[in-house]
This record gives structure tokens, sequence and C-alpha cells, in this order.
């Protein structure tokens, strides 16, 4: 097998703002798996919070592809996936970049979609939300204006309560559309949480994500036993082994294929999941469409889908899963259902 990659940057179209930065752009590596004349496609998307950057890309794809190259049969995932995982730690975005292209090379020489080849039915994948940064008033209510259609929005806060209240009215002068709340980690003192979220939980929100630091998993499961809303972890689970240790603190997990090395640790982690009664959430970075499709694939085993990512740039190189009416609608083209524009 051939690997390429190629570094290129996402320009969002807003600034996006969390409780920890503000961003503009969001550095990416594209990468392309050829073997047997088929092509398949796949993205590393490296917000500054991941710790990976297009240089530790290049340095961890260039080592992969001398592997790659004696590779003779791209069928063997299996065997494939967890050997590029070992090569290094770290490096999940990077990962995750291989193996969507090898998912969707094998799908393309397939000629069916991994939707399909899962057994999954597309007509069963949810709404996803749009996502709101932090920002003015303002601007908050401009934003929300243009998530007209969607049917649920995803709203960061993490900062003083005045500043986190005035965020949501600010929505809630433009739309009664139901909320979900990302934390981004940002409230610290669990008595503060909890009268925040009991505030929320009285303005249409559906769940909190990540309202605590990633360490504070004592004062989280203390949260969950008195929050009215469930909780979500995101930061708190990056990986598989992740998942079984925070059943008791959090409600449900974020997947994210730039955590979790991609497609085939996600499957892992919905089953696991599944297993220890624990919702599921599938999330994104802001990413081409190339990314957004590939989780995508798996969205109809969610309860809940934050894959705005590609809408959310304003340089998107690839065609693939669409939102109609607020809801992911799955292309039928084979792999992950891309195109290169």
């Amino acid at each position: 097998m051939q690997l390429r990659h190629q570094p290129y940057t996402l320009q969002l179209r807003h600034a996006f703002g969390i409780a920890s930065n503000t961003r503009t752009s969001t550095p990416a590596t594209l990468v392309e798996i050829e073997h047997e004349g088929v092509v398949g496609h796949g993205e590393a998307a490296m917000p500054p919070y991941l710790g990976e950057t297009q240089a530790t890309a290049a340095a961890f794809l260039d080592s992969a592809a001398g592997w790659l190259a004696k590779v003779e049969n791209p069928f063997l995932r299996e065997e494939i996936l967890p050997a590029i995982d070992q090569l290094a730690a770290g490096n999940t975005a990077a990962k995750a970049a291989i193996d969507i292209a090898l998912h969707d090379w094998i799908g393309r020489k397939l000629g069916a979609p991994w939707h399909r080849i899962w057994g999954l039915d597309p007509r069963k994948a949810p709404v996803t939300s749009y996502t709101i940064g932090i920002d003015t008033p303002e601007v908050v209510r401009a934003k929300t204006r243009e998530a007209a259609g969607y049917r649920i929005l995803k709203v960061k806060l993490g900062r003083e309560a005045a500043a986190d209240r005035a965020l949501i009215d600010a929505i809630r002068d433009v739309t009664d559309t139901p909320i979900t709340v990302d934390a981004n980690q940002g409230w610290r003192a669990r008595d503060d949480a909890l009268r925040m979220i009991e505030w929320l939980a009285g303005r249409g929100v559906v769940f909190i994500e990540q309202p605590m630091g990633k360490e504070q998993l004592d004062d989280t499961a203390w949260l969950r036993e008195r929050s009215p809303l469930p909780l979500i972890a995101d930061e708190s689970v990056q990986r598989l082994a992740d998942v079984a240790r925070v059943r008791g603190v959090f409600d449900g997990i974020n997947i994210k294929l730039m955590k979790c090395t991609g497609l085939r640790e996600a499957w892992q982690m919905i089953t696991l999941a599944r297993a220890l009664g624990l919702k599921v959430m599938l999330g994104c970075m802001t990413e081409t469409s190339c990314a957004i499709s590939a989780a995508a694939q798996l969205s109809p085993l969610v309860d809940w889908a934050d894959l705005d990512g590609a809408v959310l740039i304003a340089n998107d190189c690839f065609d693939g899963m669409r939102i109609v009416d607020g809801r992911i609608t799955l292309p039928d083209r084979p792999g992950i259902g891309v195109v290169k524009r």
C-alpha cells in the first residue's frame, strides 16, 4: 500500500471560542492510501488541545508509510490498525487519518458504503446539533439566526456564571430550539456547577457535556447524583480503555474519531458503552466532509450526534454527508461516501 499525505489548514467561518481559547483555523492533514488503483481518503484534524501538529502528523505518517508499504492485503484491518497504533504513543488524529483512509479503501474496493457493510439503517441516523462558540451576546444572536433549520443547538459555556447565563439568554432571545451545553471542563467547583445546571434545566437544555475537569471524577460523580440533567463525558473519555472507568460518573460518552484513532475503535467504544448502560454521542472537531462523513457512517448506532464540523469551515475540499432539515443524510457512495472536490 502507498500512503501519501499533505498539510491542509481549515479556515473557520467564524472565530470559534471555548472555555480555554478562541481560534480562527484548525491545522489538518489529508491522507490517501492507494493500492491496486483504488484510492482511499482520510483526514487528521488537530485543534491545539489535542497536542498534535502538522509536523508531528507528518513524522508519524512517514513512519507508518514505510510499514504499510510492506502490507499486501489491505483487508486485514484487524491486523493493520492495531499494528499502526503500536508504532508510537499518542498521535491519535494521525492514526485516525490512516484508519479512515483504510476503511474508505476497503469500502471502495467492495463497492459499498460502510453503513451497509456494518448492516446499519441510514434512516436511523439522528439529527445533528449546530455548535455556537463563546462570543458576545450580539454575535451569539447572529449565529443562532444562522442556525435556523437545525433542531438542536450545541452551546459552549464554561466561564463565570454571569457570562454563561448571558450567552444562554441571548440564544433564548432568538429561539426556543433545544440546547446541549458543553462546558469543556470550565466549571471547577461542584457546588457552582450544580447551581448552573439547575438554572439550565429550566431553559430547554437536554444534557451537559464535560462540566468539570477530566481529572475531577469524584466531583463529577457527586454532581451526577444531584444533577437534573444527564452528564456526558468528552475529555474524560479519549479511547476504549477510558469507557469503563466513567460508568457511574457520567450518563454517557462523546466519541470522536480524532481522539480514539478512528472508526475501528469507535465501533468498539459504542459496543462497550451500550453493554455498560451508557448513552452514546458521536462528536467531531472542525473537520472537512472527509472525517465527518466517516463518523456519520456510525451515526445510526448513537443517541445524539454533533457532526457539524464541515459546516463550520469555509474551505471544505470534499463532498460527502449532507445535513437535510437538521438530520444526517448518508450518501450511498462506497467507502466513507466522499468525493474530492
